[in-house]
């Protein structure tokens, strides 16, 4: 028998919301102004999302039957779309870092990937603002940066695009059994909220 108090009971803290979050950017060390963007990212990420967890399978045929086992982790592109401002900061700060990667009018670039690769973060918040659930997308890099598309048409819209970031794996705050970023606590400051690992 369905009982709404037993299910009140059960919605812990009312339910995580989807949009309650933040995005942290960083950029490598080489993106001219990467702290400041970084920051502005914290408010001008409209989007983004808690990533998948995929294991593939391997089915193993014998004599008519399957047997499955477990094989290779695989990760999927993390994605976010970006709120575009007139001074295209974000956007040219991606492009400066896409850039160090791969020259635009050539095919030199950086070779090394820590020159290149950096950690980002997405943080699921309570409508309290506290940190309920933490990734990190370790030596990450952006392999697409969006199109933004322009017409007459579209009146009364502020401009996005959609960029796509591969890394080499993720961890969560919960992934490990104990928490690899230590304490959540973070800072208000007037440019945004910065976490500091204690």
């Amino acid at each position: 028998m369905a009982n709404i108090s037993d299910f009140k009971a059960q919605l812990s803290g009312g339910g995580a919301r989807a949009n309650q979050f933040r995005v942290i950017l960083s950029f490598p060390s080489y993106v001219t102004g990467a702290t400041v963007f970084g920051a502005q990212a914290q408010f001008l990420c409209k989007a983004a999302q808690l990533p998948a967890s995929t294991v593939e399978n391997v089915p193993v045929n014998y004599r008519g039957r399957v047997l499955n086992i477990a094989g290779e982790r695989t990760f999927a592109p993390w994605n976010v779309t970006v709120i575009n401002d007139t001074d295209f900061g974000i956007r040219n700060a991606l492009e400066q870092w896409s850039n160090g990667i791969q020259n635009y009018t050539s095919t030199e670039g950086r070779v090394n990937p820590r020159d290149y690769q950096v950690d980002l973060q997405v943080q699921q918040l309570d409508r309290g603002g506290a940190i309920i659930k933490e990734y990190k997308f370790i030596d990450a890099y952006p392999i697409e940066i969006g199109d933004i598309a322009l017409s007459y048409d579209n009146a009364n819209e502020i401009e996005t695009f959609d960029v796509s970031f591969q890394y080499n794996f993720w961890e969560s705050n919960t992934s490990t059994g104990s928490s690899p970023f230590g304490v959540n606590v973070s800072v208000d400051t007037p440019i945004g909220s910065f976490p500091i690992n204690i």
